[in-house]
């Protein structure tokens, strides 16, 4: 963050904290993009102090489950009582003040959508366990997002909904010790005061302007920073929101959802000079002596969200599409894709079904299921002999799994032609970088090269780096293409990977010269009708694929061949290994 003209960044983050605890529920909450340290301590413990006596500060466990989110039924209560008792969840327990989630940028889609909902509806909604009731959970949320890199965020749910997005890490510790020591009495007197703060109509109008000149397309933000405002004004004693007041919120809401500059607008042409209309001290159209210029308002609020906008926006920009990309495809946190089982993995929920081929019973989930039905079923039982918890077929809760499969890496290298040493020496770095990275990302690296008439697996999937050394250094080059064939025996390979859970993806190197059909005859018309039928099957199969164009000079059928196999094309006819390696990640990223 840039600092404002006598507005430092620090300065401001210190005054969100405050707004935060003025309107907690109407500003969504904050998400703080800081490492565990002292300028997160710091900003949390102002927040602490400002929140007024006995209003909630809740933290949310990692991985938290729906029964302890949104509540539901208290299992031993309930068997101990013989009636359904409610147990309350972390959102309902926070109402009136603020939810703490760490490791924000971890936080699964499913659960993000329940927060959110929870946030928009100001209640809870339990539907599960039998029960159907509505608990008050008017919150803020405070996002603690500690991911390592610009694509790790939390989801676009909740960012969407807080008002404020912090950058802690990038302010000065000096700056950071300046923070005052808040006046509860003075937030307090602020929350009173909230609900009589007007806006004038220049200042909604300017707030809305700014936000579409910075190419703003939610709703939500001007929404966000009237109520930031509004906040701000009850904070000073005001009853009204002055320019003051709409600059701080401007610069707190629309600093970092900006996605351009605002565009410099021509003069407009002077009028021709005319008569003055005569003055009329009683007439509606005079403006209020002293009320704000509603031009200079607007143009006062562009100059302080630029001021407060990250720096590189245009490439902020770009990250966050890729990491939209990302999250979409399910490869979040890891590579390689999620998939539902029935055995292992991490625990998603639980699902109705039949106890039968090896599905893992979840006995409190069972529970929970039989508990309100066990008045009904003892007395229908009239005194008879009998266990005290009776559990039938349809309480029957089977636990949910969700893995994260493995990537495989196949190379399909074309080892014929004159420069078929060259491309083998680019295939054998990029497959070491990739190696490199393997004991953390659990990834496989494949080798398959064709040349002659055959296609071979020169290395099978594996992890481990001696193995693909030995694997690639005696291959020899030179021969004709049979294209067909090495797409063939990568189709079947990649088809082997799916079969053991795992992710394939296919990377092709070639200069596109198919001279070799699948019947080992030579003929380039055939050799190509053939690879471009062999190329059909990963499209189909939605596999994902990268074409790397290793020819002197971009070759025609080699775009054909990308095409006809739904793959990413590249062209680098001076591959070198750092290249390939950054090409192969962004197509991993994108699967």
């Amino acid at each position: 963050m840039t600092e404002a003209a006598g507005h430092p960044p620090a300065e401001d983050a210190a005054r969100a904290a405050l707004l935060l605890a003025v309107d907690p529920a109407g500003l969504g909450g904050a998400a703080l993009r800081c490492a565990p340290g002292f300028p997160r301590d710091r900003w949390l413990g102002l927040l602490r102090v400002a929140l007024p006596e006995g209003a909630p500060l809740k933290r949310l466990p990692t991985g938290v489950p729906d029964s302890r989110l949104l509540g539901g039924l208290d299992l031993t209560a309930t068997l101990s009582a013989g009636r359904p008792v409610v147990e309350r969840g972390v959102l309902a327990d926070a109402h009136g003040g603020l939810v703490l989630a760490a490791m924000a940028e971890r936080m699964d889609s499913a659960t993000a959508a329940k927060i959110a909902a929870v946030l928009d509806a100001g209640q809870v909604a339990v539907q599960r366990d039998g029960l159907g009731i509505t608990l008050p959970a008017r919150i803020g949320l405070v996002a603690l997002d500690e991911g390592a890199s610009e694509e790790e965020q939390p989801p676009p749910a909740l960012l969407e909904r807080l008002a404020f997005r912090l950058f802690l890490d990038e302010l000065p510790q000096q700056a950071v010790l300046r923070w005052p020591v808040p006046d509860r009495a003075a937030i307090a007197a602020a929350r009173a005061r909230l609900a009589r703060v007007t806006v004038p109509e220049a200042t909604l109008e300017a707030l809305v302007a700014a936000a579409l000149a910075f190419g703003i397309d939610s709703a939500r933000a001007p929404l966000l920073a009237l109520r930031a405002a509004r906040a701000a004004a009850a904070l000073a004693g005001r009853d009204t929101v002055g320019p003051e007041e709409a600059g701080l919120a401007a610069r707190l809401v629309y600093g970092h959802r900006a996605t351009r500059l605002p565009a410099a607008e021509e003069a407009p042409p002077e009028p021709p000079p005319s008569d003055p209309p005569p003055h009329d001290e009683n007439s509606a159209d005079q403006k209020p002596e002293g009320g704000p210029d509603p031009q200079a308002l607007q143009e006062m609020l562009l100059a302080a969200t630029q001021a407060a906008l990250p720096a590189g926006l245009l490439a902020a920009l770009g990250a966050d599409a890729r990491n939209a990309a990302r999250r979409s495809a399910g490869a979040q946190g890891r590579e390689g894709q999620r998939r539902q089982s029935r055995l292992r993995g991490r625990p998603i929920g639980t699902r109705a079904g039949t106890l039968r081929d090896g599905a893992r019973l979840s006995i409190v989930e069972t529970l929970r299921s039989a508990a309100p039905w066990q008045p009904l079923r003892l007395r229908e039982r009239a005194g008879r002999p009998g266990p005290r918890i009776l559990v039938k077929r349809d309480d029957i809760r089977l636990m949910r799994f969700q893995q994260n499969t493995e990537t495989t890496a196949i190379f399909v290298v074309d080892a014929s032609g004159s420069a078929a040493l060259h491309r083998l020496a680019e295939a054998k770095g990029a497959v070491e970088m990739l190696l490199a990275d393997c004991y953390v990302r659990r990834d496989r690296v494949a080798v398959v090269a064709f040349r002659g008439q055959a296609a071979e697996l020169l290395l099978p999937p594996t992890n481990s780096l001696v193995r693909a050394k030995r694997s690639l250094a005696g291959l020899p080059g030179g021969g004709a293409t049979p294209l067909a064939l090495g797409l063939d025996a990568a189709m079947a390979l990649a088809e082997e990977e799916r079969r053991r859970g795992r992710t394939p993806l296919v990377i092709l190197l070639t200069d596109g010269r198919a001279n070799i059909s699948r019947a080992g005859t030579p003929g380039r018309p055939q050799a190509e009708a053939d690879a471009l039928s062999a190329a059909v099957p990963f499209r189909l199969a939605g596999l994902s694929t990268l074409l790397v164009d290793t020819a002197p000079r971009p070759a025609p059928f080699a775009k054909q061949m990308a095409t006809a196999m739904g793959a990413k094309y590249l062209a680098l006819p001076a591959a070198n290994s750092e290249k390939l390696s950054a090409a192969v990640t962004a197509t991993r990223g994108a699967a």
